[in-house]
């Protein structure tokens, strides 16, 4: 597998774009639409947390963080990485994600988790993508599986917390012949159904 490099992605209307600091201030507006850094069950940065945060994700290795740009506004709605790379493995994660609260349930879930997983498969040749989230978040869980990933484990949370994870995956094996099948069912992709 390819190590990551830094890499503009896009499809309706969403862009990912390397993060940098230039979105700090994008950030900090889509973190205070909800007040997201009061949820337990994510890491979302407090306002005046924000430039930290941007940099820990910056210089964290074995991770490629992303802004998530909704480009019919060009406002800043939230971030996603791959991290936890292990090119040797032909394996990475799909994490750290989050968007302003008034996009969720909308295509934007969806369509991140598109582009990623296309690049990640399609791009870098990894053979497992991966995704790990709180045993509270039953939201994430089910959108998780509904992207096709199958639940692998329960572990706990790095840095010791008290909090569980569950962990899943999908791997390239199964991801050729679900993409053609629903192409032909539904117009969607990878089991997403339709991206617009």
């Amino acid at each position: 597998m390819n190590t990551p490099q830094p890499v503009t992605l896009s499809l309706n209307g969403i862009r990912l774009e390397p993060l940098g600091m230039q979105h700090e201030h994008g950030l900090r507006e889509a973190a205070a639409d909800g007040e997201l850094w009061q949820l337990v069950f994510t890491s979302v940065p407090e306002p005046h947390e924000t430039a930290a945060y941007i940099q820990t994700a910056l210089h964290t290795p074995n991770r490629l963080a992303f802004a998530v740009i909704d480009e019919g506004s060009g406002k800043v709605i939230g971030s996603t990485s791959y991290h936890d790379i292990i090119p040797t493995a032909a394996r990475l994660e799909i994490g750290y994600t989050w968007y302003a609260q008034s996009y969720w349930r909308s295509r934007v879930n969806t369509t991140c988790k598109y582009l990623l997983l296309s690049h990640a498969f399609d791009t870098l040749g990894a053979q497992t993508v991966g995704w790990r989230t709180d045993n509270l978040n039953t939201r994430s869980q089910q959108a998780i599986e509904r992207l096709g990933a199958k639940k692998r484990r329960r572990d706990t949370r790095p840095a010791g917390a008290p909090r569980r994870q569950c962990a899943r995956h999908r791997d390239v094996q199964r991801y050729p012949r679900r993409v053609a099948a629903d192409k032909g069912k539904t117009g969607g992709a990878f089991g997403f159904g339709r991206l617009n």
